[in-house]
Parts: C-alpha cells; sequence; structure tokens
C-alpha cells in the first residue's frame, strides 16, 4: 500500500485544550501529498538503435514529429567511438566533431511500438537540397495545419552566446527538405532552437527558442511567430522574466557554460483543447543530477505568459502528453541514483503532480534521458529517449561510466 502523508496548515492547539468551535468548522486546506514513488505498471523496454561503437544522444533536441498518416520520426545525434576512454564520450564532442557527427532518424508506423533502427535515414535534413544555407524563398504559401508540413529549427554553437538559428520546412512528411534558412536576431544576443514547435488552430506556427546572454550564464526561453506566407518568423514575447527572481540556478562553474546553472532554457509547449498553452522547462544546478522541471502557461496563444508549476523534485528536460482522457504526463530522465527514466501525472491540467513513476531504473550512470513522449493508446504512455545500462557488458571506467550508450523504448501504463 502506497503511504500519504499531508502537511495541513493548523494553529497549535495546547495539550488537553479543545479547540474552540469556529476552529473545529474551519478545515485546514491540504497543502500538499507525498505518495511514495512507484514502479510503472505494464512496462516495456526495448532497443531502438544501437551500434557498439557509437555514441548516440539529444533525441529531444533533434527532432519528434508525426506526419499525416499517423507515423512518428525521431531524430538524435550519433558519433563513432571507441569505449575504451571515458574522454570519447564527453557530450561536448559531438558539438565540436560536427563533421563526424550523423543525424540518424528512425521511424515508427505503429504508435511507437517497433522502430527501424536496422535501417535508418541518416542525415534526413540534407535530403532535397545541399546542406547550405539559403532562402526559403518559393516555399510559400505553407499551411502549417496540414500534417505533412514538417519544421526543423536547429542552428550552430548551440546554447552559446553566439549562437543563431536557422528553419527548415517540409511539406511532403520528411522525404525532401528546404534550404536552411537563418532566423533573424530581432534584436536579441544569441538565438538557439531545439526542434521545438506548435502549430494554433489559427495557422500560426510558433517557435520555442532561447536567448543565451553575452556572458553565456542567463538563459531566457522565447517564442517567435509564423507572418505572411509562412515562409518568415519573427520575435513575438518572452516566457520567463529576464533574471531569476531566486537565483535558484545561479552559478559559475568556471569550466563550461554546459556545466552551469542555468533555471529556464529547453522550453517545449503544448496546447490543451480549451486553448491554454502549457511549457515545460529545464533548469539546473548542475546537468549531471541536480535539475528539475517547471512549466508555465499562456491563455493568450503564447503573447504572455506565468509561472504555473514545479513539477518535480529532480529530473529533465521534461516531455508533456495530453492523454486522451483529459491528463498530463510528463516523463523526464532522472540523473541521480538509481539512474532512469521516471514519470509524474496530472489531474488538474498540470496545477499540481502526484507521485513519481519510476518507468525505469537500471540506468549505468547520470547520461541517460532526453525522453520525447507520446501516447501509445488510451492509457498507455511511451517514451523514446537514450540509454545506457548498468548491465550492459561493456562498462566505460572512469568519467560518467556506463554502457554502450543508444536510443531505447518503454511503453506503460498510467492508472
Amino acid at each position: 500500500m502506497i503511504e500519504r502523508r499531508n502537511v495541513l496548515i493548523s494553529g497549535i492547539v495546547g495539550a488537553g485544550l479543545a479547540a474552540s468551535p469556529a476552529a473545529a468548522r474551519k478545515k485546514s486546506p491540504v497543502i500538499k501529498q507525498y505518495p511514495a514513488a512507484r514502479g510503472a505498471k505494464d512496462v516495456d523496454h526495448a532497443v531502438v538503435y544501437r551500434r557498439e561503437n557509437e555514441f548516440c544522444s539529444w533525441p529531444y533536441t533533434m527532432g519528434f514529429w508525426e506526419t499525416a498518416n499517423g507515423d512518428f520520426l525521431q531524430s538524435f545525434l550519433s558519433l563513432t567511438v571507441v569505449y575504451d576512454d571515458p574522454n570519447n564520450i564527453n557530450h561536448d564532442n559531438l558539438a565540436t566533431q560536427a563533421t563526424a557527427r550523423r543525424m540518424v532518424t528512425v521511424r515508427s508506423s505503429d504508435r511507437g511500438r517497433t522502430w527501424n533502427g536496422d535501417d535508418p535515414i541518416i542525415n534526413m535534413l540534407d535530403r532535397g537540397n545541399d546542406g547550405t544555407t539559403g532562402s526559403l524563398e518559393g516555399w510559400g504559401p505553407v499551411d502549417y495545419l496540414d500534417k505533412d508540413v514538417l519544421i526543423s529549427n536547429f542552428g550552430q554553437n548551440f546554447g552559446k552566446p553566439e549562437a543563431r538559428t536557422y528553419i527548415q520546412i517540409s511539406k511532403d512528411s520528411g522525404n525532401t527538405w528546404s534550404p536552411r534558412s537563418f532566423l533573424p536576431l530581432d534584436g536579441l544576443s544569441s538565438l538557439t532552437g531545439l526542434n521545438s514547435y506548435l502549430v494554433r488552430p489559427d495557422g500560426r506556427c510558433l517557435l520555442f527558442l532561447f536567448e543565451s546572454a553575452d556572458d553565456g550564464w542567463n538563459r531566457r526561453p522565447l517564442v517567435y511567430g509564423s507572418v505572411g506566407d509562412g515562409t518568415e518568423f519573427r520575435f513575438m514575447s518572452m516566457i520567463t522574466p529576464q533574471h531569476d527572481p531566486k537565483g535558484e540556478a545561479a552559478g559559475d562553474w568556471k569550466t563550461s557554460h554546459a556545466f552551469g546553472g542555468h533555471r529556464w532554457f529547453y522550453p517545449r509547449a503544448t496546447m490543451l483543447p480549451n486553448g491554454r498553452i502549457l511549457c515545460t522547462l529545464r533548469c539546473q544546478r548542475d546537468p549531471r543530477g541536480t535539475m528539475w522541471t517547471e512549466v508555465y502557461k499562456s491563455d493568450d496563444g503564447g503573447r504572455t505568459w506565468g509561472f504555473l508549476s514545479r513539477v518535480n523534485d529532480w529530473g529533465a528536460p521534461g516531455s508533456l502528453v495530453h492523454m486522451s482522457d483529459g491528463r498530463l504526463v510528463i516523463v523526464y530522465g532522472y540523473r541521480l541514483p538509481s539512474f532512469g527514466i521516471r514519470a509524474v501525472v496530472s489531474e488538474d491540467e498540470g496545477k499540481s503532480w502526484g507521485g513519481e513513476i519510476i518507468v525505469r531504473d537500471d540506468g549505468g550512470s547520470w547520461d541517460v534521458g532526453y525522453p520525447n513522449a507520446f501516447e501509445v493508446e488510451p492509457g498507455k504512455i511511451g517514451a523514446i529517449y537514450y540509454f545506457n545500462s548498468k548491465n550492459d557488458p561493456m562498462q566505460v571506467v572512469g568519467g560518467s561510466k556506463g554502457g554502450v550508450r543508444h536510443i531505447a523504448r518503454s511503453i506503460f501504463t498510467v492508472d
């Protein structure tokens, strides 16, 4: 049985003294329930893509799409490595070895149950173009309500003060793509995209990006919106205050911005049936474990935003799914012992969140996560993410440790 403890606000009543009738009639509000973390039910794990000489990572930021015919497309980065030195699986290598890395895309035609990891697409965004930057002239008009239209927004110098972001458009469910077209800065110091977008019911496409300040430490998520014939995007709104009012993520490790404290970044949005937009944000003190997920809300189509809730104690980035029964689920990587994948459920549109569901806790190190989640069928959630196992026959010694970094998926029941 799961034990629940409630924290109550109440006056102090002396020992042996009865409370007044008025006090007895007044009910103290319940602040929070604390159900213990529990294992997921009906959970099923499978390997999606694994090569013994490849380091795979970052599915959350590399692109996840659902096509008009219901297929899922999931991209991630892969780098050929030798698993004999922890320096070979340093994430900085994925950034600095741009010519050696590959963008790998896998497809599922059965709601994420199976994937074509044995026959993936390599560098999908180069199909139909030469991979250089250019203009979207001639690609309009773009109907973003058309499910065959897919968008990629990524860029150069990810998360750094000199970051720039370009977009690409596909009108045929990813078979061909436009040239890369850089977004205007519109007065921002930098612009980082992470393949995150939402299409409003009026057809306007919203891109969810973030700015890194000139010093590299202060990050601020923001929204760009499509204008004209859909081939141009301009700045629309900031999601958070300019500076963290609580200073919860302030910090400078004086080594790399990647390992610093940043409160708000990796914005990803979902629209509820009533029109409210929820945006999940990653916050961190240290990406190797001490990080969490927050949710912001907009009731005016993304023009203005306000804080709604903090999802968990630890775990980010979080992927939000609006289930067919109205509940919300957020799935995230958990980079503290025991390493793995976890989830939480909300029954009040994200105002509060239930106890943690442990999807898996057999990770070999902190180097796991970045999930994209989806509803497989009513009541069943799937997630695709990168992982390394403590049970892997190959174990790196030192550094981040753990086994071969590969892409996996899990399906579990939300009850």
